[in-house]
C-alpha cells in the first residue's frame, strides 16, 4: 500500500513542476459542466490541457488547495490501487482542509477507477480526467459514468495551434507576400510531412521522437495490453492500412494481403487487431454513407491519428498525408467515437472522399489539379453528380497549393489550398 507522506511528496513536487510549465494556449472546453474526460492518443497534449487549466486557475487567484493534481503514469506510484483514491482525499485534505477541483491524468491505469470517477460525481466535485485509451467510452464504462461526465477528445496540434505553437505569426496577407508567403509554405509542409504532436514542434529532426511515440503507442497501447503474441504481424498491418489510406479497406482484404506474407491470419483476427488499434486512437475510421450496414462494419477507410506517425510508413506520400489531415481536422471539428456517425465517405458508382451531413459539405482531396488531366474529371465529376443523391450546400477539392472556381448546374465547386482551409 502506497504511503500517505509518498502521496504528498508527489503532489507537493507535482505543483512545482506545473507551475513552471510553458504551455502553449488552446481552446479549453467551458466551465458551463464540471466534470470532464479527455481522450485520445498518448502525447496529443492532454495532460497539457490540464496544466494549462491549472494555471489559469492560479493566475485567477485561486491557490494549490483549491486543486489537486495527480498522473498515474509516475513510476513513484507503482503499486497505487482504487482503493488508495480516498487516501489520496485524505492526503489533500491534511494539507489544505479545503475541497479541491481533481485533475486526474492517464486515469485508465487505475482498474476501478471509474467506480471513484462517478463517487466524485455524485459529491458534486469538480472533475478532469484524462485516457489514452479509447475503451474508456465503452458503453460499458459511460454506463458507469451514469452521464455525470463529458467526454472531450484532443488531437494533436491544428494547423493555428502548430503556427501559435512555433511563434509564427499569420494572417491572409502572409499567403501574399512573396517573402511571407515562402515562410508560410515552409511551415506548412513541416506540419504536412510531420504533424502535430506537441511535443515535436520545437524538434529541428523529428522522425526519432516520432518513431519513440509510435513505438510506445505499438508496444504499450497495443501488444502489451492485448497480449498479442506475433507483434510483427501487427506491424504489417499498420503498413498496408498506411498504404491504403486514400481507399476503403476490407477485412477480408487484408486477411488475404498478410496470409500471403506471413503465413495464415484470419478475418477476425484482423478485425480485432483493427479494433485494438483504434482503442489505442491510432486509428480512426470512416465508413461509408451510402453503403449496407454489413459493409458500412466491414469495407471502410482508416485514417492515423498524425500525419507524422503516418509518414512514418510512406514513400513519396504527399497526397495521401493531405488527405490524412482533411480527415483529422474534420474529426476535430465535428468528433470522432467508435460510432462516428458525424463524417463519411460516399461510394456508389462515384467516390467522394469526405460527405459531412450537419453541414451539408462535400470534399475531395487532390494534391494537384489541373483542367489538361484525368485527375481534374474525376474529382470533378463525382461533385457534379453528387448533389443528386444527397443535398450539397459546399463542395470542395482541397489541394496543395491551387486556386480555382468551377460552375455547374448545381453551384460552384471551390478549389483551395488546403493549407489556406486550414487556416481561413
Amino acid at each position: 500500500m502506497i504511503s500517505k507522506t509518498t502521496l504528498k511528496q508527489i503532489l507537493a513536487s507535482n505543483q512545482k513542476d506545473i507551475e513552471q510549465y510553458q504551455v502553449v494556449p488552446r481552446a479549453l472546453p467551458s466551465d458551463d459542466f464540471p466534470r470532464r474526460v479527455f481522450i485520445g492518443v498518448r502525447r496529443a497534449g492532454k495532460s497539457f490541457m490540464l496544466y494549462q487549466k491549472m494555471q489559469q486557475m492560479l493566475a485567477e487567484t485561486h491557490d494549490w488547495g483549491n486543486m489537486l493534481y495527480l498522473n498515474f503514469e509516475d513510476d513513484r506510484l507503482v503499486g497505487f490501487t482504487a482503493n488508495d483514491f480516498e487516501l489520496l482525499l485524505e492526503c489533500h485534505a491534511e494539507m489544505y482542509d479545503q475541497r479541491p477541483m481533481l485533475f486526474l491524468d492517464e486515469v485508465q491505469n487505475i482498474d476501478g477507477w471509474e467506480r471513484f470517477a462517478r463517487r466524485m460525481a455524485d459529491a458534486k466535485y469538480k472533475v478532469w480526467i484524462t485516457g489514452s485509451n479509447a475503451k474508456m467510452l465503452s458503453s460499458e464504462i459511460m454506463s458507469t459514468l451514469g452521464g455525470r461526465y463529458l467526454a472531450t477528445e484532443v488531437y494533436p496540434y491544428s494547423f493555428e495551434e502548430y503556427l501559435n505553437a512555433k511563434g509564427f505569426p499569420f494572417d491572409e496577407n502572409s499567403l501574399l507576400a512573396t517573402e511571407s508567403r515562402a515562410k508560410m509554405l515552409r511551415q506548412w509542409n513541416d506540419y504536412l510531412l510531420w504533424g502535430g504532436l506537441p511535443e515535436s514542434v520545437g524538434l529541428t529532426v523529428k522522425r526519432d521522437y516520432l518513431t519513440s511515440t509510435f513505438q510506445k503507442i505499438y508496444l504499450g497501447d497495443i501488444v502489451s495490453r492485448n497480449k498479442i503474441s506475433n507483434p510483427n504481424l501487427l506491424r504489417l498491418l499498420l503498413k498496408k492500412v498506411a498504404e491504403s489510406v486514400m481507399q476503403p479497406v476490407s477485412y477480408n482484404r487484408l486477411s488475404h494481403v498478410l496470409s500471403s506474407v506471413s503465413g495464415k491470419i484470419t478475418m477476425p483476427t484482423v478485425s480485432k487487431y483493427i479494433e485494438y488499434c483504434e482503442s489505442a486512437w491510432l486509428l480512426l475510421r470512416l465508413r461509408n454513407i451510402s453503403a449496407a450496414f454489413a459493409e458500412k462494419e466491414t469495407l471502410c477507410k482508416y485514417y492515423f491519428v498524425d500525419n507524422g506517425i503516418l509518414n512514418l510508413f510512406l514513400l513519396d506520400g504527399e497526397t495521401a498525408l493531405l488527405e490524412n489531415l482533411v480527415a483529422l481536422t474534420l474529426f476535430r471539428k465535428y468528433g470522432h467515437d467508435l460510432d462516428n456517425e458525424r463524417v463519411f465517405f460516399y461510394n456508389d458508382k462515384v467516390e467522394v472522399d469526405f460527405y459531412v451531413p450537419e453541414d451539408k459539405l462535400a470534399i475531395q482531396v487532390s494534391y494537384s489539379i489541373t483542367q489538361a488531366d484525368s485527375t481534374f474529371e474525376r474529382e470533378v465529376e463525382a461533385l457534379k453528380k453528387l448533389p443528386k443523391v444527397l443535398p450539397c450546400n459546399r463542395r470542395l477539392i482541397l489541394t496543395y497549393d491551387e486556386s480555382d472556381t468551377i460552375a455547374d448546374d448545381f453551384g460552384t465547386i471551390e478549389v483551395v489550398p488546403l493549407g489556406k482551409w486550414l487556416l481561413f
